[in-house]
């Protein structure tokens, strides 16, 4: 049985690049520090505009307007409690023209940005950052600069930082294809994930944060088809999500499979941890 620490009146702010992916790397963290109490702010980059629709469309919608609304259910299946768009527009794969867009991701000022998500985690008095690694988990140009963002907001603020990856030892030998970060990678023609020995953290999830994490995935009917989903072994490609860090336990190792001995349950405790960290 997991354990739910006590951490009301603690903020954690999430970067992601596109809609969907808080749910596909991120559903369960999230779902499990909402169920703790904390304070969830999810700010997304971009609306992802350049993904296809494998749904129709109502007359006159658009893709980022049904994915910004498929979002919006999947953040509140998701526990989090304010949803933020920084308006930047999909930079699409490696190599594409679309990247030289005056309002692509991956032509923005890392520095306007980051002071953005600075200002943010100070009025929300957000103490962890979560954002990209620095390969941007599978490589896509968006992913990257999120990283950067992340990273230099986090300098600017002091935050406590946590890396998303995925354990690429694990899904080759578990679940080989079965992951939709698999197909990404092999549309952008790049590498995902992280070697097992390079990752620091893993918060798994139990058979009820696993269903909401379904649930928050598969509200992106326009981008995922359920049938992409091992429906046999879902837990095995998703059950776990993976983090690389430095330092001290902060605020998420409260979440591992064995939280660290300095961190305990208590709302005190916990506070202690996270002082530590910074």
């Amino acid at each position: 049985m997991l354990n739910t620490p006590d951490l009301r009146g603690h903020t954690v702010l999430a970067l992601h690049a596109h809609p969907d992916d808080e749910a596909i790397f991120t559903g369960i963290t999230l779902r499990r520090l909402a169920d703790a109490g904390a304070r969830i702010v999810l700010v997304l980059a971009t609306a992802g505009e350049l993904g296809e629709s494998r749904v129709p469309l109502a007359p006159g919608e658009t893709v980022a307007h049904r994915r910004i609304t498929e979002l919006e259910r999947s953040a509140e299946l998701l526990g989090v409690t304010r949803l933020v768009l920084l308006g930047r527009r999909d930079s699409g794969l490696p190599g594409w023209r679309s990247g030289a867009h005056p309002m692509a991701m991956a032509g923005a000022d890392h520095r306007e940005l980051a002071r953005r998500i600075a200002a943010m985690a100070e009025s929300e008095s957000a103490q962890t950052l979560i954002y990209d690694d620095a390969d941007g988990i599978y490589g896509h140009p968006d992913h990257r600069v999120a990283h950067v963002v992340g990273a230099a907001a986090a300098r600017l603020t002091g935050a406590d930082s946590y890396r998303i990856t995925v354990d690429r030892d694990h899904l080759d030998a578990s679940v080989p294809g079965r992951h939709l970060v698999h197909g990404a990678a092999d549309a952008a023609a790049v590498r995902y994930g992280r070697a097992a020995a390079e990752i620091t953290l893993a918060v798994p999830g139990s058979p009820t944060h696993l269903a909401d994490k379904y649930a928050a995935i598969t509200a992106h009917a326009s981008q995922v088809d359920p049938a992409w989903l091992p429906a046999d072994d879902f837990a095995s490609a998703y059950g776990t999500e993976w983090y690389r860090h430095r330092g001290a336990p902060g605020l998420l190792h409260l979440l591992s499979a064995t939280p660290p001995a300095a961190a305990a349950s208590t709302g005190v405790r916990v506070r202690a941890a996270v002082a530590a960290v910074r």
